[in-house]
């Protein structure tokens, strides 16, 4: 199965970016929106692991959420595509001011590696929320998406501090409509 550690930002802030989203890039035949109860923030990507993975995440995530103060200040920033040299997907970064929420993923990252055999990857932390996708079939050019500065603003409701909702063990299942996901542990 496939699995990954994610926040969730707060309703009202995941509902703000669903419809910046659909009113930025909504009519884009080549990209796929993220529904609005899926937007999350992903701490630790696992990839495909043995079902045992899940269950023996839990007691280290619990260990990590203890000890982790919750980020209380995160905020989005501008849009941005990743990878820069061929975009596959429109995000928000997001800010840490704080330093909370890098603390809290490396923690999160440190207790998945110790209860399993995965391999955290060696990149820096872009604290992100993708919002859309390229679908599969679309060959996009760099230099054919919109750029982020030509999107509009995001809005006012997005953009204030919050308090990230819970952290969650979630299952990701591809399919024809996108990803699908299913959370096994946590949350709220």
């Amino acid at each position: 199965m496939r699995l990954f550690v994610a926040l969730e930002p707060p309703a009202d802030v995941r509902d703000a970016l669903a419809g910046w989203a659909q009113a930025a890039v909504g009519q884009d035949p080549e990209l796929r929106l993220v529904d609005s109860d899926a937007l999350h923030l992903t701490l630790a990507f696992l990839g495909e692991r043995p079902d045992t993975d899940a269950g023996a995440l839990a007691p280290g995530l619990v260990r990590a959420l203890a000890r982790a103060a919750p980020p209380r200040d995160a905020h989005v920033l501008e849009p941005l595509w990743l990878a820069p040299r061929r975009p596959h997907v429109l995000t928000v970064g997001v800010a840490d001011p704080s330093g909370a929420l890098a603390a809290l993923q490396e923690r999160v990252v440190a207790a998945c590696a110790g209860a399993t055999d995965w391999e955290p990857e060696r990149r820096a932390f872009r604290p992100h929320v993708t919002v859309a996708r390229v679908r599969r079939d679309a060959r996009v050019r760099r230099d054919a998406r919109v750029r982020p500065r030509e999107l509009p603003a995001l809005p006012d409701a997005a953009r204030a501090p919050w308090t990230t909702g819970g952290v969650t063990l979630l299952r990701s299942r591809t399919g024809e409509g996108g990803a699908q996901y299913e959370a096994l542990w946590g949350g709220g």
